[in-house]
C-alpha cells in the first residue's frame, strides 16, 4: 500500500514538472503477511523477503545499467535489501546514507521484534549473521567505513553495541540539534563519498510523527517539515546520490495521505526541487 499511496499524491505529475523522464516498473511481487506464515520468529519472513529482494535487485540492476536513477518506493524498509543489492551488481560495494529514527542494525540474535526491517543495514554491511550470508542475496553490499546514520533517536542494546566497533558517521537527534542539520548531513555525505555507488535511504518515520504520521514505527522528536526537505536539498545539491529509496510508508496509519504526500515533496527536493 506504501507505494500506491506515494503515486496517488502526485508522484508522475511532480517529475513532469521538474521535467524528468521516467518509466513506473509497477509493484514488485511479494507474499502477502497476512495469508503467509511468519516462520522464524528471529527473523519474521526472510525467505519470502529473499525471494522478493531478489526481484528488487533484478529490477534496480536493469534500471541503472538502462542509464537511469533507481527510486525505489515502500513499504517496509526490507525492500533496500534489494536496491543495495542491485546496485552492488552493477557498480560493486558501495556507500549509503540512512536517514532514519532507528538504526537498523539488529540481527536475528539481538532483535526485540524479529522484524528483519530492523536488520537491514546490519545485513548489507555483512554484519546479521548466517541468514544473510550471500547465497543469492547479493550481500554485502557496502563497504566497511562508508555508511552513516541521521536522525537516530532509537537504537537498542545490540545496535549500540555493534556500532562501538564499526566506523559509522552516527548523527542522532541530539547531534542535529547542536550541529544543525546541513553541517551534519554534509558530513555524512563526504563520509560515504567513494568509488561504487552512493545510495540514500530515507526511512520516513526519520521525520516527527506530527509531520509524517502514516509510519510503522513512530518516534517523537524527530527532523521537522523544513529539515527534512533541506536534508533532501543537500542530498540533490551534492550530486554524490546515486539512487534513493523512500520507505515505511503506510497508509492504513496516516492522516488524508499527509505521509504519502510529504514522499512526493521529499523526493522531489532530492532530485532537484528547489524553491526559487
Amino acid at each position: 500500500m506504501g507505494p500506491s499511496a506515494i503515486r496517488y499524491a502526485g508522484l508522475a505529475s511532480r517529475l513532469d514538472e521538474l521535467g524528468y523522464d521516467y518509466a513506473d516498473l509497477g509493484n514488485v511481487e511479494t507474499a502477502v503477511p497476512e495469508a503467509t506464515e511468519s516462520g522464524d520468529e528471529h527473523a519474521r519472513f526472510l525467505p519470502q523477503i529473499k525471494e522478493t529482494s531478489q526481484r528488487i535487485a533484478q529490477l534496480v540492476s536493469h534500471t541503472v545499467r538502462d542509464g537511469f536513477v533507481p527510486v525505489v518506493l515502500g513499504g517496509d524498509h526490507s525492500v533496500a535489501l534489494g536496491t543495495l543489492a542491485g546496485l552492488r551488481d552493477v557498480h560493486g560495494p558501495g556507500g549509503a546514507i540512512w536517514i532514519d529514527a532507528h538504526g537498523d542494525l539488529n540481527s536475528p540474535e539481538t532483535s526485540p521484534s524479529g522484524n528483519v526491517h530492523g536488520m537491514v543495514l546490519a545485513a548489507a554491511l555483512g554484519l546479521a549473521g548466517e541468514r544473510f550470508r550471500d547465497d543469492g542475496w547479493g550481500l554485502p553490499a557496502l563497504e566497511p567505513g562508508r555508511v552513516a546514520l541521521v536522525g537516530v533517536r532509537s537504537l537498542d542494546d545490540g545496535e549500540r553495541e555493534l556500532l562501538r566497533d564499526q566506523d559509522v558517521k552516527v548523527f542522532t537527534m541530539s547531534d542535529l540539534d547542536r550541529l544543525g542539520v546541513e553541517r551534519s548531513v554534509r558530513e555524512a555525505l563526504a563520509h560515504v563519498a567513494g568509488s561504487g555507488f552512493v545510495h540514500v535511504s530515507l526511512d520516513m518515520d526519520a521525520i516527527d510523527p506530527d509531520v509524517a504520521p502514516g509510519v510503522g514505527t513512530p518516534v517523537r522528536g524527530g527532523l521537522s517539515y523544513r529539515e527534512a526537505h533541506l536534508a533532501m536539498e543537500l542530498v540533490a545539491e551534492t550530486g554524490l546520490a546515486s539512487s534513493l529509496d523512500v520507505v515505511e510508508v503506510n497508509p492504513v496509519l496516516d492522516r488524508e495521505n499527509e505521509t504519502g504526500k510529504l514522499a512526493v515533496e521529499l523526493i522531489a527536493s532530492a532530485l532537484g526541487a528547489r524553491i526559487l
